[in-house]
């Protein structure tokens, strides 16, 4: 029973739980970004990039021709780089890294401006016993 115990015990600690709504709030992100990459911002860009194609990832470039097989049953297999997926690719990072970069610097601002906050705020009343703690250092200090 110890390891069940043990496994409770780490299971139920907050940075477990605050880690999973991290991941759960994380997947919810992802599918916006996603829905916001693919939907919104891929389209305008696949036209000006793909100079109106509608979907950039057929665009290729074909290497070359071989024959695969011998007689009646030869056929001829082409080879083609995908460009096209590889731009997409590209053009997913950039879009997804941008936005992470906004979400960062959104959460950075925020944190700044409640420092700020928290450094402009009065100082918090000591509590009684400090209080009472100062004043005899005070005094002992003005018997010397």
């Amino acid at each position: 029973m110890g390891i069940l115990k043990e496994f409770r015990d780490f299971a139920i600690r907050g940075n477990v739980i605050d880690m999973a709504v991290g991941i759960i709030i994380g997947g919810a992100f992802g599918t916006i970004v996603t829905s916001l990459v693919n939907d919104v911002l891929k389209p305008p860009l696949d036209y000006v990039v793909a100079r109106g194609q509608p979907d950039p990832a057929g665009m290729k470039a074909k290497v070359g021709d071989v024959i695969v097989g011998e007689g009646a049953e030869a056929k001829v297999a082409s080879f083609f780089i995908d460009y096209g997926k590889f731009m997409n690719a590209v053009i997913s990072f950039v879009i997804v890294a941008f936005a992470v970069f906004l979400l960062v610097k959104a959460i950075n601002t925020a944190r700044k401006y409640a420092e700020r906050e928290q450094a402009a705020a009065p100082p918090a009343e000591p509590a009684a016993d400090v209080k009472l703690l100062t004043e005899i250092r005070d005094l002992l200090a003005s018997r010397k």
